[in-house]
């Protein structure tokens, strides 16, 4: 009897997966293409960069922003020192003379979240009427501020998502990272077409300032280290859902590196799941917890499957229809950043991702991690 329940609640869960990824694929292909007619810009733009510890890749990340192809009078860059203990704020200082500013954290008493303080300060200072944050460890092309902003100036968004995609990949592993993380900016794209924002990426964000100070910046989502992007979405998305977009051109991409190793990849994944619980909207937390529930009853089939053999039939119609649903959702996302190619290593994906879910599910929901060096939870 067991069994049978088993067997029916995972064919019913990979129904309902698939129809979720037919809705996914469906507000993919809803979100507006950033106008191609980009005429010149008139909007006063704050770029907003939280900084700890980055002396190897913070000058680069400058570099690309003091090159953008966009007005030197209308745009200002704040780079937020965070405590740095290494050269960050020295490489940051050397750029004054291009109007570079340097704001450092001089917190006395302990912190959960420093990025969201980081980049509080930094709104205060800022003079922008959009205010666009990205990481210190980021490279972009030079019409990657002002395909942002003609995004902005032609639909009026409260809130703009923007693609992150990794590259410079090293090894298999960061292969396979580049494309589960692609399906989760797909997945960020999607619910924002479906007007059912769940998640963005703080390396590629951009938001109006009097909307932050409407809604009171981070006050409420403060209690986690984590959250300044995804929690701060949900903030706006209960005031003004449909006035959230993403910015779905090439030219507004944002590349940062995968994690070298499995310990760093665990631990990032960690930070990112902690906020699951937090969400506003709790229908998406339900769809959460069922996309979470799907993938444990995979493992629990595969592990039947040796003393029950009916067992392994559901596995292999889970595996192929779970394989087949994110492949129809991942063609055009991968497709999008010129990276189709991964999709070769999606069959393997398919079910590794199953494992790893079930425990970043729970390990991301339960006790502390470290993050830049701290224990934070």
């Amino acid at each position: 009897m067991a069994l049978t329940l088993i067997s029916v609640l995972s064919l019913f869960l990979t129904a309902l997966y698939l129809a979720a990824v037919i809705f996914f694929r469906y507000g993919w292909k809803r979100n507006l293409s950033a106008p191609q007619d980009i005429l010149a810009p008139k909007t006063l733009v704050s770029i907003l960069i939280a900084a700890r510890n980055e002396e190897d890749k913070i000058a680069d990340t400058i570099n690309d922003i003091i090159s953008q192809d966009y007005p030197n009078e209308l745009v200002e860059l704040i780079v937020i020192d965070d405590h740095s203990t290494d050269r960050t704020a020295d490489i940051i200082s050397g750029y004054s003379h291009r109007g570079v500013i340097l704001l450092k954290l001089n917190e006395s008493e302990p912190l959960n979240s420093y990025k969201k303080k980081a980049i509080a300060e930094g709104i205060r200072l800022a003079k922008g009427e959009l205010l666009v944050t990205t990481d210190a460890d980021c490279r972009m092309g030079n019409a990657w501020l002002k395909t942002i902003v003609a995004h902005y100036e032609r639909y009026n968004y409260k809130l703009i998502s923007s693609p992150v995609v990794f590259f410079e990949e090293k090894s298999f592993f960061e292969r396979l990272q580049t494309l589960e993380f692609l399906y989760l900016i797909g997945l960020g794209a999607a619910t924002i077409g479906n007007k059912r924002p769940s998640t963005c990426n703080g390396a590629n964000l951009a938001y109006r300032k009097d909307v932050f100070v409407e809604l009171k910046g981070f006050q409420g989502i403060d209690e986690l280290a984590s959250g300044d992007d995804e929690l701060f979405l949900h903030k706006v998305a209960s005031k003004y859902p449909r006035d959230i977009g993403f910015c779905k051109s090439y030219e507004a991409l944002v590349y940062t590196h995968a994690k070298p190793n499995l310990k760093e990849f665990i631990r990032q994944r960690k930070r990112w799941a902690s906020k699951s619980t937090k969400y506003k909207d709790k229908k998406i937390v339900a769809l959460g917890v069922s996309i979470w529930l799907f993938n444990l009853l995979i493992v629990i089939n595969a592990v039947l499957g040796f003393y029950y053999p009916g067992s392994w039939l559901v596995l292999v119609i889970v595996l192929i229809v779970k394989c087949l649903a994110e492949m129809y959702f991942l063609i055009p996302v991968t497709a999008f950043v010129k990276r189709k190619e991964l999709l070769f290593y999606l069959p393997l994906l398919t079910y590794v991702h199953a494992v790893y879910i079930i425990y970043i599910g729970v390990a991301g929901n339960t006790g502390k991690y470290i993050w830049k060096g701290r224990l934070v939870k």
